[in-house]
């Protein structure tokens, strides 16, 4: 079943669970969150930031809606961390059922009239809208840009770009980072924060640079009224390291069946203990 993005996160701000939002990088991936989805029963949101984009071409997305549409769980196609109108146009001409603007960088007024006007062409052909207020860290991020430093989103300024946007999703910064932590940095998110900016604006909130971060503060900031969590590096290095692994024990390796399916369940384990984690699994009765 494919989904926009507001309808999908709909339910889980109903019924107080998050959606695993997975950036997949290649078909292979893409299969592969699929099937642990419905395995799970639970609805997923399939992200791509403009890197994967330029890796996988949108030319791959009619490809997604055939294999969405004969799902038996909800699906979202996602354009994650555009960065200017002309890629939201792109987005939306290539079929992407929901769309993320990121001018958190650009001053607060800049922010809104971008998101504003990316809303207003989205809303108009029924697709939906995450915006960013806020900035997220970054670690070791190539493919997701991030902040040398963390702003943290600020409620008054939320309850304002939320007004002001019409955004249908809010990407808020409590503390985490793109990529993958070092091992001398403690992150540790801000829930009295998210609690806040939760009673203020109401819509579901996003939560970005997911992985690395301990399971129990997770799962507190779902409780809390997180409804989507963007999960990257996490399923890429379960997926690389096992290919890694594979591909040593035999220079003759060549064929993709014979790589490919040990790295893609050693990525569908990871991905599983995501939606269980989330609050997931199961939920896509409700739909």
């Amino acid at each position: 079943m494919l989904y926009t993005g507001r309808s999908i996160l709909d339910v889980a701000n109903e019924h107080a669970f998050a959606i695993p939002a997975f950036n997949i990088s290649d078909w292979a991936m893409f299969k592969g969150i699929m099937d642990i989805s419905e395995e799970k029963d639970a609805p997923v949101i399939i992200a791509i930031h403009p890197d994967e984009v330029s890796h996988i071409t949108t030319d791959l997305i009619p490809a997604m809606h055939a294999r969405a549409h004969r799902s038996s769980v909800p699906v979202a196609i996602h354009w994650d961390h555009g960065g200017t109108f002309e890629q939201m146009i792109t987005a939306i001409q290539a079929g992407f059922t929901s769309v993320m603007i990121d001018a958190s960088l650009q001053p607060f007024d800049d922010n809104v009239a971008l998101t504003r006007k990316v809303v207003e062409a989205a809303h108009s052909v029924g697709v939906q809208v995450e915006g960013e207020l806020g900035t997220i860290g970054a670690n070791d991020s190539y493919g997701e840009a991030g902040a040398a430093e963390i702003i943290y989103t600020n409620v008054d300024d939320a309850v304002r770009f939320v007004e002001e946007t019409g955004v249908d999703s809010l990407a808020i910064a409590i503390g985490t980072s793109h990529g993958l932590y070092p091992a001398d940095k403690n992150p540790e998110l801000r829930h009295d924060l998210l609690q806040e900016i939760k009673a203020a604006v109401g819509i579901p909130l996003v939560l970005h640079g997911g992985s690395g971060n301990p399971d129990s503060e997770l799962a507190r900031a779902v409780s809390l009224g997180i409804n989507k969590i963007n999960i990257s590096s996490d399923i890429k290095v379960s997926y690389h390291n096992r290919m890694r692994e594979v591909l040593g024990t035999d220079v003759r390796l060549r064929e993709p069946n014979a790589i490919q399916p040990e790295p893609l369940e050693a990525m569908k384990v990871t991905a599983a203990e995501k939606i269980d984690l989330f609050g997931a699994a199961g939920k896509a009765t409700l739909y």
